[in-house]
């Protein structure tokens, strides 16, 4: 037996709940030997009779009554599944994988998951906690969709990399330091120093800063976990150089927490967005892109 043919299924049941065939073929737009050829393949495929035939009012048979429950939520599971289909196309729902840093992770990217969910709320964004090289290698084995990343990259095939936002370096101090009101890399070098660990590509911008002045300080500890450095620099254990991550309405610091100092000279982080090719991406992917893209502040 063949399978099911849920057009048929939808015209019996539309019968079954208009009561003659001629208001079911008003209702879905159909000329009326359609709706009793409907009928009659379905009944043939079926081997059994699914309507009483006779007066102006239609009723079921056993056989059609029974059909008519169980095509019912094969009508509305048909649905649900088109309707599903529609929302990934439009974007309105799907999976979104994003890699980022920790640092972005905790300052910058909630205000845009929270823009994201209000506007978006079937999409949802998995997130992936890495270093920017990783990031953009997993890109390019296509294990994730977006990566936010330090700049500058190599380019890479089929990978577009935009500018996202800058953020000011600046010095993160114990609180109980007597400090100069800019920090500059002979003053720095001289103090014991919490560190991005070499695998970072902050590692490598603070260590420009400090080489271009003459100098190659050693850290007393090497971390890639931001909030962690800041906890060690607020215990007093050393300084460290910071992208300044924060949006217009989070405040500073206490400063009977941390103090902050800017550089000289200054010294600035730069962020991107990367992706594959818009056409290589899905619908939910360019809505997050969207976003990032309003919420961003390239410099």
């Amino acid at each position: 037996m063949r399978s099911l043919n849920l057009d048929q299924l939808r015209t019996l049941v539309t019968i079954a709940d208009l009561g003659t065939f001629a208001a079911a073929a008003q209702a879905l737009h159909l000329a009326a030997p359609t709706v009793s050829l409907h009928v009659s393949e379905l009944e043939a495929r079926l081997g059994a009779p699914l309507l009483e035939r006779g007066g102006k009012q239609v009723r079921m048979s056993a056989a059609g009554a029974a059909l008519i429950e169980r095509g019912r939520q094969l009508l509305k599971e048909a649905d649900d599944a088109v309707d599903q289909v529609r929302r990934f196309a439009e974007g309105r729902e799907g999976k979104v994988r994003l890699g980022t840093s920790t640092g972005v992770l905790v300052h910058l990217l909630p205000r845009v998951l929270a823009v994201l969910n209000e506007r978006h709320p079937g999409i949802d964004v998995e997130v992936a906690i890495l270093g920017s090289l990783d990031t953009m290698d997993r890109l390019a084995a296509r294990t994730l969709d977006i990566g936010i990343v330090a700049l500058p990259q190599a380019e890479l095939p089929e990978l577009l990399l935009q500018p996202w936002r800058s953020d000011p370096m600046m010095a993160f101090l114990p609180p109980r330091w007597t400090v100069p009101e800019v920090v500059t890399p002979a003053w720095l070098a001289t103090q014991p120093l919490v560190a991005n660990d070499k695998t970072t590509m902050m590692h490598g911008l603070v260590a420009g800063w400090f080489g271009a002045a003459g100098l190659a300080p050693r850290a007393r500890i090497e971390l890639n976990y931001t909030e962690a450095m800041k906890s060690l620099v607020s215990a007093g254990y050393g300084a460290a150089v910071l992208p300044l991550e924060r949006s217009a309405d989070t405040p500073l610091p206490s400063p009977e927490v941390m103090q902050l100092r800017p550089l000289d000279p200054p010294l600035t982080r730069h962020l991107g967005v990367a992706h594959r090719v818009p056409e290589r991406l899905d619908a939910a992917t360019r809505q997050v892109l969207a976003v990032l893209a309003e919420m961003g502040q390239p410099g």
